[in-house]
């Protein structure tokens, strides 16, 4: 079937689709064909009576459905109250083979009936239970064909990019690499899973025609030249590619003309409800609840919700380039470091090392179509990483196109004057734009700019003794307990507090950033860190001496500890060796929640007391829980010593089904990271959440603003982030997202733009319920 045709078939159905029962079958006559291969590429026969027998789900009704012309179908229902993670599980009756080819694709059909997009995780799971995820997003009211290449040169390749750009020459859809195994099991695969995360909404789907291709039309050369001397997309055309210097100036002046980079009419000097009540003022930002709802309270003692954007500075605008030097020119980190090495700026070496370049990836170094050479003023531009998280390559030279764009349309090579022009152009948005406040990781110039309230942030870094979660995504886990961990923490304090000098402006301080403190997947998972621990032997890890210090307290006995925990120990000398701790014991189960209490206790008064000691007029707003590591011990110990419990999530809004337990630790809290991109911008990974246009990009973006706005415990939300994401992977990691407010060029994504002023245009008389004064009290400064 031709996807034209499969559209039209599939979109005549949609009808049907709802007035079918749910759990009614049509025209089902055979058993399910779990044979996969190449002459019979169908997966599942989606008709068999027999399918629900290999159907299982969590918050999805289904339904199957025979249309007119006899080819049958799977409906989906997402239901976005009844779970945190929606998913279908398809399972295999006997494991399916799929490794028939060199290449591999799993292709299916797939029609969004609805007005609503939906952003669909589509994971293949091997008999092991060992998953390949990928996502796409499905528009309104389309069909057509996706695919998830399962096996091939496309899964093999390091490019040291998140996304690849799509090698198949095909109609099809291709589904964006996100997490999990890229190699599992082909040749014996168990299920399919689909999966919504974090809704909002309900969500339907129509699934059919789940099928085995052997991709053979592949572009050998799809990697080549795919970026211009812009860092753009070269091989797709997209609303404002630039292709000259003078349109970069041109835009620069027309957009610079009509920002006043004054504060909107109605509120204070520092962003806050100036038309609303005033409470007691202290010169400093601080919380309060206020008719049952937490909330910021500014300097001069106004309601204050901070909305902003994250990651405002130049850190992160830099990719790899696939050039090197000899490592002997490249000056080490030192151990007293306070930043992380993703953290610094261009970090640049010298013309000494630069003339002894060469080649480290061809891969990567025939990425780029138009690289300048050192000598030229653009030449400024090129840094280096001593080190990444993922890539290609461990290390080597980059290249900030970003800033390369900035030195254009300034027209200006000199790295002070392009930087202090960005500065004042960049606030001159904020203010245009709304905001209330920029988020967490901006350049630390905007600190003395008193025009716009900002967050501090520092990251605990150094030779301190360390644990290992068996999930260690960033790195592992800091003893907190270990001396020189609270050595360094105090040192870092000292050194954002040099930097923000006091000032008023700074709401808080954010430490560190999505720490793998658990997962809530299992109780191996949950107590992790205990497990890791207690493995350690006691005569090298400050964290075990801790645990078993405690482990004395609560058990006067080994012989005690033995029956509790299902152990064997002869001495308390056994325990302070490295153990096994048994996660089938429910008996044991308390101790691990008030081991893993001790830890996370430790670890936040540390960071508390330092900040305590350093900023004692500023708020310490928390370690930024990534939704998939924290724990109820975690949020409890940071509500217990942060004045804001801060959380980065990653979904289309604040789901009630995560949620709940808000009300439990009952704590001003706020979003640090959420973003979502589009397939639009030319680049070739939408973000964490996407979206198919700039305009459902800015519509999916009010979405989750709203759900934070009207939700009592949360004081801010931050956007992630302000440029997008190099095109060919930022430099530590490879991310290559469509998540910024500007692109690569630095021309802001006007749909989003006017997204964003619809929402920061009524904010506070939303978040407080004043619908009385949105029209008069929060018009834009520029009106």
């Amino acid at each position: 079937m031709t996807i034209r045709n499969m559209s039209m078939n599939m979109l005549a159905i949609a009808t049907l689709m709802y007035v079918v029962g749910c759990n009614e079958k049509l025209d089902v006559s055979t058993e399910p064909t779990q044979v996969a291969t190449q002459e019979n590429s169908s997966l599942i026969e989606l008709g068999s009576d027999g399918l629900s027998e290999f159907v299982s789900t969590d918050g999805v009704s289904w339904r199957q459905v025979t249309d007119d012309k006899g080819e049958h179908h799977l409906s989906l229902h997402f239901n976005a109250l009844a779970a945190n993670k929606p998913t279908i599980r398809l399972g295999a009756e006997s494991p399916w083979n799929m490794d028939f080819a060199d290449n591999v694709a799993i292709v299916m059909d797939i029609e969004n009936p609805t007005n609503i997009p939906v952003f669909l995780h589509v994971g293949v799971e091997d008999i092991d239970g060992v998953r390949h995820n990928r996502n796409v997003a499905v528009p309104p009211k389309t069909a057509n064909s996706y695919y998830v290449m399962i096996k091939g040169i496309n899964v093999d390749t390091n490019t040291g990019m998140r996304s690849n750009p799509k090698n198949w020459l095909t109609e099809y859809e291709q589904t964006i690499w996100r997490t999990g195994t890229r190699h599992i099991n082909t040749e014996k695969v168990s299920a399919l899973h689909f999966t919504l995360m974090g809704i909002m909404h309900d969500k339907h789907l129509i699934v059919s025609n789940i099928r085995l291709e052997e991709p053979t039309t592949l572009d050998e050369n799809v990697l080549v030249g795919i970026a211009d001397g812009y860092g753009q997309n070269a091989k797709m055309d997209f609303e404002n590619k630039v292709d000259n210097d003078a349109a970069l100036v041109a835009q620069y002046q027309a957009e610079s003309a009509n920002l006043s980079g004054e504060v909107w009419d109605g509120r204070s000097q520092y962003g806050g409800w100036k038309q609303g009540p005033k409470l007691e003022a202290t010169g400093y930002f601080r919380t309060e609840k206020y008719q049952g709802k937490w909330t910021l309270v500014d300097p001069e003692g106004y309601l204050f919700f901070s909305t902003g954007i994250a990651n405002v500075r130049m850190a992160n605008t830099s990719t790899i380039t696939g050039y090197d030097v000899p490592d002997s020119l490249v000056p080490a980190r030192s151990s007293d470091d306070l930043t992380p090495e993703d953290s610094v700026g261009l970090n640049r070496v010298s013309l000494e090392a630069a003339e002894q370049r060469f080649v480290s990836s061809n891969t990567r170094a025939n990425m780029f179509l138009d690289l300048p050479s050192y000598d030229e003023p653009l030449g400024n531009f090129f840094g280096y990483r001593r080190e990444v998280h993922t890539g290609v390559i461990p290390k080597g030279e980059t290249f900030s196109f970003y800033m390369a764009n900035l030195s254009r349309k300034f027209e200006t090579a000199d790295m002070n004057e392009v930087l202090d022009k960005w500065e004042t152009l960049t606030v001159d948005r904020m203010l245009d734009w709304g905001f209330t406040s920029f988020g967490n990781w901006i350049d630390t110039r905007f600190y003395d700019d008193a025009r716009i309230p900002y967050f501090a942030n520092g990251w605990i870094i150094g030779d301190f003794a360390t644990v290992s979660t068996g999930n260690d995504y960033w790195s592992p886990i800091p003893d907190p307990f270990d001396p020189v961990f609270v050595q360094r923490a105090d040192v870092t304090l000292a050194q954002v507090a040099a930097e923000v000098k006091n000032n008023p402006w700074c709401v808080g301080v954010f430490i560190d950033n999505e720490k793998s403190w658990g997962m809530m997947s299992s109780t191996a998972a949950q107590y992790g860190l205990v497990a890791g621990t207690l493995r350690l032997n006691a005569d090298k890890s400050p964290a075990k001496r801790a645990f078993v210090a405690w482990l004395k307290s609560r058990f006067e006995t080994v012989e005690s500890l033995n029956s509790t925990w299902g152990q064997s120990f002869n001495s308390w000398s056994d325990v302070e060796k490295g153990f096994e701790v048994d996660f089938d014991v429910d008996a044991a189960l308390p101790d691990y929640s008030a081991l893993l209490s001790l830890y996370a206790d430790e670890y936040f008064k540390v960071v508390a007391n330092a900040v305590d000691a350093h900023m004692p007029n500023h708020m310490y707003m928390g370690a930024r829980f990534a939704d998939w590591g924290m724990t109820p011990e975690l949020r409890a110990s940071s509500a217990k010593y942060a004045d804001v419990v801060s959380y980065n999530y990653y979904r289309e809004g604040l789901n009630e089904a995560f949620w709940t337990f808000l009300e439990d630790i009952d704590k001003p809290s706020i979003i640090g990271e959420f973003h979502i991109g589009a397939k639009d911008s030319g680049l070739f990974n939408p973000g964490l959440i996407g979206s198919h246009t700039q305009i459902l990009r800015g519509e999916m973006y009010q979405d989750y603003l709203y759900s934070v706005i009207d939700n009592p415990y949360f004081v801010g939300v931050h956007w992630f982030q302000y440029i997008d994401s190099p095109l060919t992977g930022r430099a530590y990691d490879g991310e290559n997202y469509n998540v910024g407010f500007v692109s690569v060029t630095d021309i802001p994504y006007a749909p989003l733009i006017d997204a964003v002023k619809e929402v920061n245009r009524n904010l506070y008389s939303r978040r407080f319920n004043d619908t009385a004064s949105a029209t008069d009290n929060e018009k834009e400064g520029n009106e």
